[in-house]
């Protein structure tokens, strides 16, 4: 993989409860990104994901829109440095 890049995203609104987590990993695996998506006690969903910056965008472009019965109000989004620590998507 050319440049590795790593992505963090805060997605807030109606995301826990209504299957955003399985749907962001399931994106993630189909396009090959490595990290992992969790609920966070506050009702927000954190996603962590590294691996080619053009499938990072896909994939963030994915969970700005999230599965159906989701309603995504604001994704805050920082792209820290590649940490190559992740080597699977999983849901936490």
């Amino acid at each position: 993989m050319n440049n590795p890049a790593s992505l963090h995203a805060i997605v807030s609104g109606h995301v826990q409860g209504v299957a955003f987590r399985a749907f962001v990993a399931d994106r993630a695996s189909t396009l090959g990104v490595t990290g992992y998506v969790k609920n966070l006690p506050d009702g927000r969903v954190e996603i962590t994901a590294e691996g080619d910056p053009a499938q990072l965008e896909l994939l963030l472009q994915a969970a700005k829109k999230g599965p159906p019965s989701a309603r995504v109000e604001q994704v805050i989004v920082d792209r820290p440095p590649f940490s190559g620590s992740y080597h699977s998507f999983s849901v936490k």
